[in-house]
């Protein structure tokens, strides 16, 4: 009998969490590292059992407690009591095809026009701002072009904690939970083309002429 390995084991578990929040659709991730924040009442960044299972529950996943705690035990690599938010999360992260993560951070760069690895509104005000002011609650007076840039922002920001920047972590990993709904490869890379005004992507294999 095959017996798993705890680097075989930690997988397994993941990938079994997270075909629970990927039910939920892309959202899922955000929603759950949501639910995690609101715990965070010392800003540690660290989760303890109780928390796990408290987190998991609120945001509506059924899990036994004995499969969690074998989940959190597997974490717990230096058995200190808690795991680390940030890598948690990082782990439960749907894998990517390298070409969809291509052309994600092609539209990252685009948006990126300080070039610091940060969005912010006045990266958007130069690539969007004709967008912004063609939102209805700007046309209406609701909100000003800022609070227009600020809501796209925030949609893609970590949830909890929105700071009206994205970094390129942020944007990856929101675009890893929208690519975990789509089976596609074609059909990926063509709506983030259409979403963000790259070119297309047989027009950059093709040779310049000399």
């Amino acid at each position: 009998m095959h017996v798993l390995t705890m680097d075989e084991t930690t997988a397994t578990l993941i990938e079994a969490l997270r075909a629970q929040v990927l039910k939920k659709g892309y959202g899922g991730m955000r929603g759950l590292a949501l639910a995690f924040k609101s715990l965070d009442i010392d800003f540690s960044k660290r989760i303890v059992f109780e928390e796990l299972k408290i987190g998991i529950e609120s945001y509506g996943i059924r899990m036994s407690e004995g499969y969690l705690r074998r989940l959190f035990k597997a974490l717990d690599k230096d058995n200190s009591g808690g795991i680390d938010f940030l890598e948690f999360m990082k782990a439960l992260e749907p894998p990517m095809k390298s070409h969809r993560k291509v052309v994600i951070n092609e539209a990252f760069d685009k948006l990126d026009v300080t070039k610091d690895d940060v969005l912010n509104v006045e990266d958007m005000k130069v690539v969007y701002a004709t967008n912004a002011r063609s939102h209805p609650k700007y046309q209406s007076g609701e909100w000003t072009e800022d609070e227009v840039l600020r809501s796209f922002l925030d949609s893609i920001d970590t949830p909890g904690n929105p700071d009206g920047k994205v970094t390129r972590d942020e944007f990856m990993n929101y675009y890893a939970g929208v690519s975990a709904t789509i089976d596609d490869d074609c059909y990926f890379d063509l709506m983030m083309r259409s979403c963000y005004g790259l070119p297309p992507k047989s027009s950059q294999s093709k040779k310049r002429p000399q």
